[in-house]
């Protein structure tokens, strides 16, 4: 597949902090871990590939602005473009030794997001996206599953955990979804939910409480792949509601009805 320039710098920015979380993952109980809130850390690891990723872009394009998860936001002088970086997505599972876990950089231009790239180095799957150039899984083309009833899908969510989100809100949403889809999984990592969704893994994904780093890669690769993405209610204000449901045409518009309803009277 051929790549733009600015995709390019963004997969081998992912690729060299993938390298770098791939040799932290093999020595992870020797990491230096600091606690960042209750059930949430950040290691050594994590902060070293946001460096490594924002060197990359930034020797590139030195102008765009710049936000990262752990570094914050950083302005430059372009204006119109903003890298957006979740250096280690699924941060939990990387320090447990589970190897779900993703580089995420998102290029933003005028509040639109234009291209996506998520690697995951313990599997060495590079998914990737440029609006109008369609999604790819390591070079080979990807599409959103077909299919058009929720009762056949396999979904996946976010679950709130210590000290984060609405737990009460959560199990409403649940006990709806439930009971009207053949499975539901739990990952640990927006991103890479995103792209399996994207890929025709999972059919449908939602969460609330996420930040721009942990969604905006994703966003593009399913478009691109087909699919559709919305805040919980269905607008596209995605960022700054922090939530969002995907899936092709048909389970989109099923799951964001089915997250949607009241609680059951009692």
């Amino acid at each position: 597949m051929a790549r733009s320039a600015l995709l390019n710098v963004m997969v081998q920015a992912a690729l060299k902090a993938g390298k770098s979380l791939s040799r932290d993952f093999g020595e992870v109980q020797n990491l230096q871990v600091s606690v960042k809130g209750p059930g949430d850390f950040v290691s050594q690891a994590d902060l070293k590939a946001e460096k490594i990723v924002h060197d990359e872009l930034m020797k590139a394009r030195p102008t765009y602005d710049f936000l990262g998860e752990e570094g914050g936001e950083e302005k430059g002088s372009d204006g119109a473009h903003r890298w957006i970086v979740d250096p280690l997505d699924g941060t939990t599972n990387f320090l447990h030794g589970i190897p779900q876990f993703a580089v995420s950089i998102a290029l933003e231009r005028n509040g639109e997001v234009v291209a996506g790239v998520i690697f995951n180095p313990a599997t060495d799957e590079l998914f990737t996206a440029e609006r109008g150039s369609g999604a790819f899984l390591n070079d080979r083309r990807i599409r959103v599953a077909a299919r058009k009833q929720i009762t056949d899908c396999v979904v996946s969510c976010g679950v709130p955990h210590l000290g984060r989100g609405d737990h009460g809100k959560f199990l409403v949403e649940l006990r709806h979804v439930m009971c009207e889809v053949a499975g539901v999984r739990r990952f640990g990592a927006a991103s890479l939910d995103l792209a399996y969704v994207a890929a025709g893994r999972l059919d449908g994904f939602w969460e609330t409480g996420l930040a721009p780093w942990d969604m905006a890669a994703g966003l593009v690769l399913i478009r691109e792949a087909g699919g559709f993405v919305s805040d919980m209610k269905g607008g596209q204000d995605i960022f700054d509601n922090g939530s969002v449901v995907a899936g092709n045409e048909y389970i989109h518009r099923a799951l964001t009805e089915v997250v949607n309803r009241p609680v059951p009277g009692r």
